[in-house]
């Protein structure tokens, strides 16, 4: 049976999948009460296409039935009746299936059991450490679903019992109708003879003595059975209560925070469709529940007894509908997140999604979804319930958009395809903070019924923060804003409050985080690197790790203040390094060709020990998105051997003649550090030389002469090296 208790441990589509298997062709029922027997019998022993293992198939149908038959007669009690009613009526309907085609019957069972070995292993697959989409263990699923087991079998214990309950209330309300009868007859006997009233007067006292007394009996034993029952839905509604908090508060939670560092390039969050099964296993529960709860009360109503359940009832009934609305208002997420740095008159898309839309037929009557943007301060009157008047701190266009139901997947979600932010609205600045600090959110509103409006909600949910720019150059600045609100805000917290200073290795990893997303590569920032970030960033010497620690950086060192004797932070600095790799040279830092993180005594320490036309790549210093090649030759002034310094490369020349082909170009260059011959690290990168002439040609065919100039006066510039006063005498 080791293979259904697996199986009944899948989330998401392959739990779907799995109980797609099932259906009038093969009760799911009959996979669970003969699990042990289908898993220990010789399926594959069979061969389908043998008509003369028909024999052998016919066996083993002939032997499900019998354990079907053998497990019906063993059910005992009121709650067993209907199930051995129910597989009683499962082994005729597969007997009849499948008596005159057993072999069927083996192609079908063999399916389902392949099927769910192939879901199984992919699931333990995915749930192996490193490569889940949801940062939890096996185990902890296996708890979610160890209680969603228990609940299920407390929802059917209380709708036996209250079934129960039903049917002794409606025989109650039948033997009281009854005692009415009599003492209807009994009035009515004073205009008939005394002799014979006499006689009647005393069978009809005796049988209204003995049912009162009867009546009575049964009161209490109904009023026991109603608080029980209430009892039993109190312990119901504690465990859903406590399996939503552990789905809602830290399954939830955990999933927007993957998808907050996703914003930073961390991994896709994934593991929403998971959670899309979860809550919508607790609505069913929940509403189950509830309306047992309410059949209750309907039961109390047709039947008044005094006591202590009504009460009871309505406290169930106000917890019932609390947790249903904490269910649904905490579900209804982005699941796309708008451009947490939005550009006035752009164009950027959303999608919000509520995980219980489906189960709770929320898509029969579509809600309509507004989104608005809003500042810090509404946002925190917002949560704090206070009237904000509706206010928003800009207008978004096209900024209402319907909910659509999708089948296939289950999902019910409103994708806004095309908003666009057409002013913003800014608060007063705080000292220092710059229109580049302030953060906005996006917020989207929808209001819905459920249970035939039944219950009515009004959902709201906070987009992440969106820095809003009004031209490119700003771009970099409210990046910096977004990394840091990302990588160190804390869960619950106040919008959109956010560390001053944080501890050097948290900024590392964000900093790896970021550089490993953008650049697109597996090589991310090496310790030597951040090593030299940190010397940066404190404008320290040390070249011990240890050192920096416990060393904190403030917002203000990472992108308000400029680095020593520069116009530019370490952040700008270190974004420019991201916009020059990305663009031009992400083949090269992946083939491990540039060092790039590099000061230029330490480029000097390394090729002074090389032979001459060693050279490496280093990032500048001193200007922003710029690269340098580094190189050791003999000084012709001075008869010795000295490290020279281009003039820093950027994007621009780049987009002229790439890297390779201008490595390629200077005949000076023999070696990459430490020794590699430079043809076989940059060969493949280099411009065929019949596709030179291509690329300096306009669209009309004629040479583009800005392009070709700067070739010339690149060539020309290197001509003259070199001279110690223009190689090494330029800061880079």
């Amino acid at each position: 049976m080791a293979l259904w208790i697996q199986a009944q441990q899948l989330q998401g589509d392959a739990l779907h999948q799995m109980q797609s298997l099932y259906g009038q062709h093969f009760p799911i029922e009959v996979r669970h009460y003969l699990a042990q027997w289908l898993e220990a019998q010789l399926w594959d022993a069979i061969d389908l296409e043998n008509q003369q293992d028909e024999f052998k198939a016919k066996r083993l149908l002939d032997g499900l039935i019998q354990e079907l038959q053998r497990k019906a007669e063993h059910q005992m009690g009121e709650d067993g009746f209907l199930l051995k009613i129910k597989l009683g009526h499962y082994a005729t309907q597969l007997k009849s299936s499948y008596d005159p085609c057993p072999l069927e019957l083996v192609r079908c069972v063999k399916h389902i059991l392949y099927t769910e070995q192939r879901l199984v292993k992919e699931a333990s697959n995915a749930s192996s450490p490193g490569s889940g989409p949801v940062d939890g263990t096996p185990q902890r699923y296996q708890q979610i679903n160890q209680t969603f087991e228990e609940l299920r079998v407390m929802t059917q214990d209380t709708e036996n019992d209250l079934r129960k309950l039903q049917h002794s209330q409606e025989y109650f309300i039948i033997q009281y109708q009854e005692s009415l009868r009599i003492q209807a007859q009994l009035s009515s006997l004073a205009s008939i003879p005394p002799a014979e009233r006499v006689q009647r007067e005393s069978g009809l006292q005796s049988r209204k003595s003995t049912l009162e007394a009867w009546l009575t009996r049964e009161a209490n034993t109904l009023q026991k059975y109603r608080q029980e029952l209430a009892e039993k839905h109190q312990r119901t509604l504690a465990l859903l209560r406590k399996q939503q908090t552990v789905i809602v508060d830290d399954e939830l939670i955990q999933w927007k925070r993957r998808q907050q560092l996703a914003g930073n390039g961390g991994p896709s969050e994934g593991g929403l469709d998971i959670l899309q099964a979860w809550c919508e296993k607790l609505a069913d529960m929940i509403w189950q529940n509830r309306q047992q709860i309410r059949r209750v009360e309907h039961l109390t109503q047709q039947l008044p007894i005094p006591g202590p359940t009504e009460e009871l009832l309505t406290d169930l009934n106000a917890t019932v509908t609390d947790i249903i609305s904490a269910l649904v208002t905490s579900t209804f997420i982005i699941e796309k997140q708008p451009p947490q740095v939005l550009k006035t008159q752009t164009k950027f898309s959303a999608t919000v999604r509520l995980l219980v839309g489906g189960k709770l037929n929320v898509h029969m009557n579509p809600p309509q979804v507004k989104a608005t943007i809003i500042s810090e301060q509404q946002a925190k009157a917002l949560l704090k319930n206070e009237n904000t008047r509706n206010d928003s701190s800009g207008e978004i266009l096209n900024n209402n958009c319907v909910m659509e139901y999708h089948q296939t997947t289950g999902t019910l979600s409103a994708h806004f395809r095309t908003m666009s932010l057409k002013r913003i609205k800014r608060s007063d600045r705080r000292g220092a903070e710059s229109v580049t600090e302030e953060k906005f959110t996006v917020l989207f509103e929808s209001q819905f019924s459920v249970g035939g409006n039944e219950l009515v909600f009004h959902v709201k949910t906070l987009s992440l923060p969106v820095v809003v720019i009004v031209h490119g150059s700003q771009d970099n600045n409210a990046t910096a804003t977004v990394l840091w609100d990302n990588a160190f805000s804390e869960t619950g917290r106040v919008p959109f409050v956010v560390p001053d200073k944080v501890l050097w290795p948290q900024l590392c990893e964000a900093l790896n985080m970021k550089y490993k997303s953008e650049v697109q590569s597996d090589r991310g920032l090496s310790e030597d690197n951040l090593v030299f970030l940190a010397q940066k960033a404190f404008s320290s010497s040390s070249n011990n790790t240890e050192d920096y620690c416990n060393m904190t950086i403030t917002w203000s060192q990472f992108n308000r203040e400029s680095l020593p004797g520069r116009n530019f932070t370490f952040w700008q600095w270190f974004d420019g390094v991201i916009e020059l790799m990305k663009k031009h040279l992400k083949s090269h830092w992946n083939d491990g060709a540039i060092l790039g993180f590099l000061n230029k005594q330490q480029a000097q320490d390394m090729l002074m020990s090389k032979p001459n036309g060693t050279f490496l790549l280093r990032f500048s210093d001193s200007e922003i998105g710029g690269i340098t090649i580094a190189w050791v030759a003999e000084n012709p002034n001075k008869a010795e051997r000295m490290v020279w310094n281009l003039m820093p490369f950027t994007t621009k020349d780049f987009s002229i003649r790439s890297l390779a082909d201008r490595i390629s170009d200077l005949n000076h260059l023999l070696f990459l550090y430490p020794s590699q011959p430079k043809e076989e690290v940059f060969s493949r990168y280099c411009t065929p030389p019949n596709c030179m002439n291509d690329s300096m040609l306009d669209t009309e065919g004629e040479f583009d002469l800005d392009e070709t100039m700067d070739m010339a006066r690149q060539v020309e510039e290197f001509l003259r090296q070199p001279m110690e006063t223009q190689w090494s005498g330029q800061q880079s």
